[in-house]
């Protein structure tokens, strides 16, 4: 429809002989017409051996940084180009990270800090970008896997996936927003616990009853198709509501109910004059679905 304006097909593939980091993520258009101002991500696990962990969170920021900026787009969607959606951490690559040639503790410490706060960020940045993230998940996701789609606004799957909260297996506690984001996605603090200390495996099923994921298809095929219908039609509405009501959400979720009308006041004092508003009213009165509406780039 004329308010779904172009597609960008935005997608992690890995680099050249070489390892140049250049050739890391690709952008390009597709199916301007139909899909709307629409980017599919694909996450940066899919590399070559000798791209350091470093690169792949770097790029995340910097990815989602251009995205939170970009008025073209209005939802991303997340998925896995491999065989499983991650397969966790690379302790080959991690060991470097981990490895100190000596030196005063303290100032180690403070290196060892700045490096967590970074991937971090690589996570957080995803929920701080104002436009929602839809995340589809086939297979393994594991470790930093959970870390992303809890970051993300909507988790999708499909019936052979499964989650597993890895770390204490490797002898750490997950350190980059697992034990933040998931007790406040499953509504459950006793299985949070589980699924932390035990390191057991969650499959589809049980995600969707606990609440991790909302939707769970037979095959990847039907999950992605399910993932970009949903994409299109968040895509079609107001980008000053869709932005708003993704902003508030996690404000909200992190404050008091006091807190959060607020805010919400406060946020609504302005953006309740966006001309979007009066548009929706008309497209209502008219029976026309939102989607026909042509909404101003935001």
């Amino acid at each position: 429809g004329p308010g779904l304006g172009g597609v960008i097909i935005f997608r992690h593939w890995p680099g050249n002989a070489s390892g140049s980091p250049s050739q890391s993520w690709q952008m390009w258009p597709r199916e301007r017409e139909v899909w709307g101002p629409l980017l599919e991500l694909l996450p940066p696990w899919m590399k070559m051996r000798d791209e350091t962990p470093e690169l792949n969170h770097y790029e995340m920021v910097e990815c989602f940084t251009q995205i939170s900026g970009d008025p073209e787009c209005r939802v991303v969607v997340v998925s896995g180009a491999g065989k499983v959606f991650t397969a966790g951490i690379d302790l080959m690559d991690m060991a470097s990270v981990f490895q100190h040639e000596g030196g005063d503790v303290a100032r180690n410490a403070w290196n060892m800090r700045r490096i967590i706060a970074k991937y971090q960020e690589s996570f957080t940045v995803i929920e701080r970008c104002p436009k929602p993230v839809v995340v589809a998940v086939h297979g393994a996701c594991i470790g930093g896997g959970v870390d992303l789609i809890t970051a993300c606004d909507i988790r999708l799957c499909t019936q052979d996936a499964w989650f597993q909260v890895k770390e204490v297996d490797i002898g750490l506690a997950a350190d980059v927003g697992t034990l933040q984001r998931l007790p406040k996605v499953i509504g459950s603090r006793s299985l949070v616990n589980e699924l932390a200390l035990t390191a057991r495996k969650m499959y589809a099923d049980e995600a969707k009853d606990s609440g991790l994921v909302s939707h769970v298809f037979p095959d990847k095929e039907a999950m992605m198709a399910g993932a970009l219908e949903m994409a299109r039609e968040i895509a079609g509405r107001s980008p000053v509501a869709v932005q708003g009501t993704k902003v508030n959400l996690i404000y909200s979720r992190d404050h008091s109910v006091a807190e959060g009308l607020d805010y919400m006041a406060t946020w609504n004092m302005s953006m309740l004059q966006s001309e979007d508003i009066v548009k929706s009213a008309v497209a209502s009165m008219e029976k026309k679905s939102p989607e026909t509406i042509t909404f101003s780039k935001l």
